[in-house]
């Protein structure tokens, strides 16, 4: 038996049948690279003796040959003689747990069907492969991802793909980490927690690829068709919430998740104690959201705890509060300027969570809520622009006409026109009930027809926008592709939300212990009824890349525009019978998907063929454009652009009215909203200013300053732009 395994060749026959399992005559002859004429009697010798031996046996019927019981034995007694001969007795692994431990080859088994579930036998085979080629290496030492990097490469060259995706290590190369370190240059502000976010985001970013959602899906990300937002929370948290204030008002916030969160054992007593509740909350709840926290019905909420107080004192607070989420969180306060009709008669929730009346009963305190709001941000804005909280006005249709909801609808254009944070949100009866998003997507009363239970405590599950040139380009002029396609790619989109939801849903209680906490076995977030957002990316340059001849030929069936809007009706219709609800289509500024998606195609297509928006440095693909302001002007244009926008954005979208540099006043730009309210040229807009301010002088001013006017600075200059793709000419 010693004599067996004495010969290299026959060593290399049990080798072949351990790795390759039973090899016919033949195979085992090719295998070895020798010559089946030349070689034929040197290799009858060696199976004879191998046979003879009882290491090897043959399968007369498959008429192949393979290892037996004593063979394996014999080979495993051989490898451990070899390793004990040729391993370094310092060979040691530094693993991923930071400790340093002996290598063992058994690891890799053991990890390989634990994590690839792979079957033992094969583990085992892959991992002395994998044993072997290190040994060979002669490295001085060895870390868990070198021979990680090699366990895969075996799969690969094996043919072993999906054991390999399974086994991928998730991680940042060294230079990538070197540059986070480091910063560039336009990154003026960085924090240790921001390296750290960045990390930890390309880390869960590859583990949704990876893992979490479907190659098909993951493909279409990677090449363009397709842009998930917040790849990286993808599995983990919704992207935006629309907090009920009442909620908390009535029971405080009911830690009984875990001691750190106790924040508040009972019901707020004031209204500073208000705020502070809503502060916690939205800071808390800010680590379960990746976007913009809206307060709906901000001011009718609080303003049962106005009784009582001085004008003085609830400026003070509401100051602190504002600065608090400037500097703390992205939120969104919506703003009525009178009660709306379906919360009248809803109990308020006052001092200690008591009932203390009717919300109609506190319009004065209301709208003097409203009020002191605006004064503030006016005040604090005057100098700095406030990137949070932002500002929504409701335009009921009876606060056009009410005495003091029109002297607030003034305030509110006065603050549009100095400092452009202000949206306006159009609701006439269709949409009375609808709550709006700092981000442009609408949520409306179309589930149950209870505003409680579809708009509030509800949001936005997620995002993914489709890159509607892309198709343009792959049909090659081929116009009856065209619905195919989109089909496809948004049931794409809709698997992707399944899994989003089904993950949030799983993981929730312990991922998200604020949002999933619950109040007499009720659930705060309500998951079901988040929308989910497909944002068309790229509307404008679609149609331009549409073939003219194909129009010029049969103009009735070259209308792409409305093959759009049909393909996504069909889509959401099938996906709403299969349980699949609010999937609806936005029209939204998102710069990452709008840039990425227009440069992929560059990449692919060549400049020369793809129609894009920006520069050739820097292309991108359309989303929301800003009007400028000229009278009429804006208004036609609006009539003309956000008709057939809001046509296929059912879940919402934004018009931008750019003021550029030159003064308005409050009452022009109310002329301008009344009348775009009363024509419904748009449902949400806002009127939007590009500033530059300077950190040496603490001034600013309207448009994009290369020196200070004041002080003749030029590094202490910061611009704010909160469209900036928007601005940008064609």
């Amino acid at each position: 038996m010693l004599k067996a395994v004495s010969s290299p060749i026959r060593l290399q026959i049990l080798n072949l049948l351990f790795d390759s399992g039973a090899l016919s005559y033949t195979e085992l002859v090719n295998k070895l690279k020798m010559n089946p004429n030349r070689d034929a009697g040197r290799f009858a010798y060696h199976l004879k003796f191998l046979l003879n031996t009882d290491l090897i046996e043959a399968d007369v019927e498959a008429k192949k040959y393979c290892l037996t019981d004593l063979g394996k034995m014999v080979l495993d007694i051989a490898d451990r003689v070899e390793k004990k001969a040729f391993t370094p007795k310092s060979m040691m692994v530094r693993e991923s747990r930071f400790a340093l431990e002996e290598f063992d080859v058994n690891k890799i088994a053991n990890s390989l069907i634990k994590e690839a579930k792979m079957q033992p036998e094969l583990a085992q085979k892959v991992a002395k492969e994998a044993e072997k080629r290190l040994l060979k290496s002669k490295t001085k030492y060895l870390t868990s991802p070198l021979v990680r990097e090699i366990v895969n490469a075996i799969l690969v060259e094996k043919g072993f793909e999906d054991y390999r995706h399974k086994y991928t290590r998730l991680g940042l190369p060294v230079h990538e980490v070197t540059m986070l370190l480091e910063g560039s240059e336009k990154e003026k502000t960085r924090s240790a927690a921001t390296v750290s976010e960045k990390a930890g985001e390309t880390i869960l970013k590859e583990y949704t690829l990876l893992k979490a959602l479907p190659r098909d899906i993951s493909d279409a990300h990677l090449s363009g068709a397709l842009h998930i937002c917040d790849l990286d929370s993808w599995t983990l948290k919704p992207s935006e919430v629309i907090h009920d204030m009442r909620f908390f008002f009535e029971d405080g916030n009911l830690q009984k998740l875990s001691n750190r969160f106790k924040f508040f054992n009972s019901p707020p007593q004031s209204f500073e104690s208000a705020l502070s509740l809503v502060l916690n909350s939205l800071l808390h709840s800010g680590h379960e959201t990746t976007g913009t926290q809206t307060l709906d019905y901000f001011n009718v909420f609080l303003a049962p705890f106005v009784k009582g107080t001085e004008p003085a004192r609830l400026k003070e607070s509401l100051v602190s509060f504002i600065l608090s989420v400037d500097q703390h969180v992205r939120a969104t306060l919506c703003l009525e300027l009178v009660i709306p009709d379906f919360i009248v008669g809803k109990p308020a929730i006052g001092a200690s969570g008591g009932v203390v009346g009717k919300y109609g009963d506190f319009l004065g305190d209301c709208q003097l809520l409203a009020s002191i709001i605006l004064d503030v941000l006016i005040e604090l804005s005057a100098v700095k622009p406030l990137l949070s909280p932002t500002v929504i006005v409701k335009v009921r249709p009876n606060a056009k006409t009410e005495q003091r909801a029109r002297a607030l609808l003034l305030k509110a254009h006065h603050l549009a026109s100095e400092r452009g944070i202000v949206y306006f949100a159009n609701l006439d009866n269709g949409t009375k009930m609808s709550s709006f998003g700092g981000s442009g997507f609408r949520i409306s009363a179309d589930l149950t027809g209870d505003w409680e239970l579809d708009t509030i405590r509800s949001g936005v599950l997620g995002v993914v926008a489709v890159n509607l040139p892309r198709i343009m380009y792959e049909i090659q002029g081929d116009e009856a592709k065209f619905a195919e396609i989109l089909d496809e790619r948004l049931e794409m989109v809709s698997r992707a939300f399944d899994i989003k939801q089904a993950a949030v849903k799983k993981h929730g209680e312990k991922l998200l212990p604020f949002l999933m906490q619950k109040s007499n076995g009720d659930q705060y977030f309500r998951l079901a009824n988040s929308l989910r957002l497909v944002n068309l990316i790229g509307l404008r340059e679609m149609l331009e890349a549409f073939p003219k001849k194909a129009a010029e030929k049969n103009p009735k069936a070259a209308k792409p525009a409305e093959n759009i809007l049909r393909c996504i009706t069909e889509r959401f219709s099938r996906d709403g019978k299969k349980g699949r609800r609010r999937l609806s289509a936005v029209v939204l500024s998102d710069d990452e998907a709008s840039e990425r998606l227009a440069q992929l195609d560059v990449d692919r297509y060549g400049l020369g063929r793809v129609k894009y928006s920006g520069s050739r440095e820097r292309p991108f693909y359309s989303t929301i454009r800003a009007h400028p302001f000229d009278g009429n002007t804006v208004l036609i244009d609006m009539l003309s652009v956000e008709k057939d926008l809001r046509s296929l954005a059912a879940g919402g979208t934004l018009s931008v009215i750019d003021l550029g540099v030159d003064s308005r006043t409050p009452d022009e730009l109310l002329s301008v909203s009344l009348e775009v309210a009363e024509k419904g040229l748009s449902e949400f807009f806002t009127y939007d200013r590009r500033l530059t301010y300077c950190k040496n002088c603490g001034k600013s001013w309207f448009g994009e300053l290369a020196k200070c006017p004041s002080c003749g600075s030029v590094g202490t200059l910061v611009s704010y732009d909160r469209f900036p793709l928007a601005h940008v000419k064609r």
